[in-house]
């Protein structure tokens, strides 16, 4: 039933009028990924660790890595040439709903599959204690990952959502939280994000001493989603070759080229796109207070979900205002077992509801506190991955214009919405 009341509220509310704009960034890119794997993997101490008729367990995350496909595939050709016998693993802590078949899911909905990757995929909630931190913990290991005869993890270096650190979401990561499952991602988030940097390392130590760990592949990405660079790297040479990525993964972050606006509005979110669904280091909306930076915006206005989160909206809690069509997808047990995973509730927390499109997008600019509603600094993105292009509003060209890294693409125009209320005016 229409929310007739609210409708009421919002008459008379002003749309902004919003011209695309492109926002230029550095952006380096690796223009053959499967060849500079191999000539990393080739270096000595890497895929010569491997021996004929060893099992290596090739652990494989949940996020939205570009190139994945790619990565895994190259690294099993690479194992088979040294006559090993590889398997993948997915490494990623509770998400797929924290279910064996979960898991193999989100990996088929981010490309890698046996048949795509060229070998079979072992998923297990199933894990191995092997050792506690000083305080207590406990650290775990995937059981598959655990039996094998060598390990190998694949996963992209990126700042984290929640903390900062010299080491912070990457292969290091993956080790722990990631081959942990459930069980090691719990008691890696057991005493909150403030601790969460010395766990990793703490946890790391442990798993690369006690665990066939053999080698790991890094990529660094760009602006643009695109790789900017791959690295393969001997376990023993894991963390400190990561802390150097991480530097390079922060330089290379986009961001919104506005210190200040009143509403943003996102098409989408997902768990493919961040683990906080729309990334905070975009945003300004970070979960935990361990970590600050971004732009700051008076009212988030967030559309829809992707398809490939599979209903887990973590994420929504940083939005002020979702739509009906949102809250019909989300999967609460998938959502809410992110938070009892990691501790951290908020993301998964319903915002205000509203019809449709048009009405969430009326409700930010009616409550954004703008002396002029009609002058709102407002800005539209499909989700907080594609930066490249965007939308702003008319009040906002001039700045725009004084940026050197800005095109402006467009004049202001009219949102169009069709009957049933939803955005139709693209950004691709």
């Amino acid at each position: 039933m229409a929310m007739e009341i609210i409708k009421s509220l919002l008459r008379g509310t002003p749309l902004p009028r919003l011209a695309k704009i492109r926002q230029n960034f550095a952006a380096p890119e690796v223009a053959d990924v499967a060849g500079a794997l191999r000539d990393q993997l080739a270096k000595p101490g890497v895929i010569d660790t491997v021996k004929p008729g060893m099992r290596i367990a090739i652990g494989v995350g949940s996020r939205g890595v570009a190139g994945i496909p790619t990565l895994t595939r190259v690294t099993v050709e690479e194992i088979r040439k040294r006559q090993g016998l590889p398997f993948v693993v997915p490494a990623m802590g509770s998400h797929g709903g924290a279910t064996a078949e979960g898991q193999r899911d989100v990996l088929a909905n981010l490309g890698v599959t046996e048949e795509t990757i060229g070998c079979e995929i072992c998923s297990s909630m199933e894990v191995v204690e092997i050792g506690r931190l000083e305080n207590g913990l406990p650290v775990y290991m995937d059981k598959f990952a655990y039996g094998a005869d060598g390990i190998v993890v694949i996963n992209r270096v990126k700042p984290h959502t929640s903390f900062r650190s010299q080491i912070e979401s990457g292969m290091v990561k993956m080790i722990t939280i990631g081959l942990g499952k459930q069980k090691g991602a719990e008691s890696c988030h057991a005493f909150s994000f403030k601790y969460m940097a010395e766990h990793i390392l703490a946890m790391s130590a442990i798993s690369l001493a006690r665990t066939p760990i053999l080698f790991g592949v890094g990529t660094v990405e760009n602006a643009y989603d695109g790789i900017a660079r791959v690295v393969a790297v001997a376990a023993r040479e894991l963390i400190e070759t990561e802390k150097g990525m991480l530097a390079e993964a922060k330089a290379n972050m986009p961001r919104i080229m506005f210190d200040q606006f009143d509403v943003l509005i996102v098409d989408r979110i997902g768990k493919e796109i961040s683990g906080d669904g729309m990334d905070p280091n975009i945003t300004g909306r970070y979960p935990t207070p361990y970590v600050s930076g971004g732009p700051d915006i008076a009212k988030i206005a967030v559309l829809d979900l992707t398809d490939r989160t599979h209903g887990n909206a973590n994420g929504m809690g940083a939005a002020d205002f979702i739509t009906r069509k949102l809250a019909n997808k989300i999967d609460f047990e998938k959502t809410y077992a992110n938070g009892v995973t990691s501790t951290v509730v908020n993301p998964t927390k319903m915002p205000m509801v509203l019809d449709d499109d048009r009405d969430a997008i009326l409700t930010a600019v009616k409550t954004c506190n703008a002396r002029d509603l009609a002058q709102a600094r407002v800005v539209r993105i499909i989700d907080t991955l594609h930066m490249g292009e965007i939308f702003v509003s008319g009040s906002m060209l001039a700045e725009a214009l004084s940026n050197p890294a800005i095109e402006v693409l467009s004049s202001p125009a009219d949102l169009i919405f069709d009957q049933a209320g939803n955005l139709l005016t693209g950004i691709a």
